[in-house]
């Protein structure tokens, strides 16, 4: 139970969660198929990146299901360590079963050479290892937090979880990513408006060799931006080449930022540092999941 919580609407019992503000009917009505299938499972194991989507349907399962609920994240060097803190540190504010289980993807030429599909290679690694963790606990049910708009989407990772049985409750109970962010807002999860923030594979090109060294290199570059406040942004690495997305509505800022004072010869020196060798900004601005416009009928 979260004690902040203030007791306005009441969750479909047995939970204890509350609702802070009232639901448009739709979302009101998925919610409660949610609450249905959750109530449904004896056991469950959810698998928990601390994103928005997947921390919604751990809340959700930890609230239903108590102790025989648990959240695992996989740990690699695709994981920003800032999310792994982040992760954490959420599954403890919400007083969940929670575990981190160590992957090992990059071992896997059909991840590491990052194929179109190098998702499905990152989820069946992930799956492999959650697989006997949900057997161990009596047969419990693996969970995702895919939602309803991923469907659509290039996710060669749905594959391999419909593969080892996984289910996605958000998806079958139609809720979208607009509804997972209204639920966690009413909800009363502070990080309801999180930015998505895909894995740091996602920052290199389909064909271009990931390796942990590369993946450390574009973390430490985000965060050497994070930290000069710049809190959503990907820094795709082309070659030796840095190229910095930021929302389009910060551009201007920016722009006159890196025009006139000091920050610019110190973003190129401390990328330089890191082994970049050129970095530039992108003017379209932050489009989530750019690099798959390579792709035939691939979506922004």
């Amino acid at each position: 139970m979260l004690p902040s919580l203030a007791r306005i609407y009441a969750m479909p019992s047995p939970g204890h969660l509350h609702l802070l503000e009232a639901l448009p009917a739709p979302l009101e009505r998925g919610l409660e198929a949610l609450c249905r299938q959750l109530d449904a499972f004896s056991q469950v194991v959810v698998a928990y990146s601390g994103g928005v989507d997947s921390a919604l349907v751990a809340t959700l399962a930890g609230d239903r299901l108590g102790e025989r609920a648990l959240a695992i994240t996989g740990v690699s060097p695709a994981l920003a360590p800032h999310l792994r803190r982040e992760a954490s540190d959420q599954a403890r504010w919400l007083g969940l079963r929670h575990r981190e289980v160590t992957t090992a993807e990059l071992a896997d030429p059909a991840y590491a050479s990052n194929p179109e599909d190098r998702c499905y290679a990152c989820k069946r690694e992930l799956h492999r290892l959650l697989a006997p963790i949900a057997a161990a606990a009596q047969g419990a049910q693996v969970l995702d937090g895919v939602n309803l708009d991923d469907l659509g989407d290039h996710r060669p990772g749905l594959r391999a979880a419909r593969e080892f049985g996984v289910r996605s409750p958000l998806a079958d109970a139609g809720i979208d990513k607009a509804g997972v962010r209204q639920l966690s807002r009413a909800l009363g999860l502070p990080w309801w408006d999180k930015p998505a923030q895909p894995c740091l594979a996602s920052r290199f090109p389909y064909g271009e060799p990931i390796n942990a060294p590369r993946l450390a290199r574009v973390a430490a570059a985000e965060d050497w931006l994070r930290q000069r406040g710049f809190p959503e942004l990907r820094v795709r690495s082309q070659g030796e080449t840095a190229r910095i997305e930021i929302p389009a509505a910060g551009l201007p800022a920016a722009l006159e930022c890196l025009a006139h004072g000091e920050l610019r010869p110190q973003l190129v020196e401390a990328f330089r540092a890191l082994g970049f060798t050129a970095v530039a900004l992108d003017l379209e601005g932050l489009v989530s999941g750019k690099l798959n416009r390579s792709l035939q009928g691939g979506r922004d």
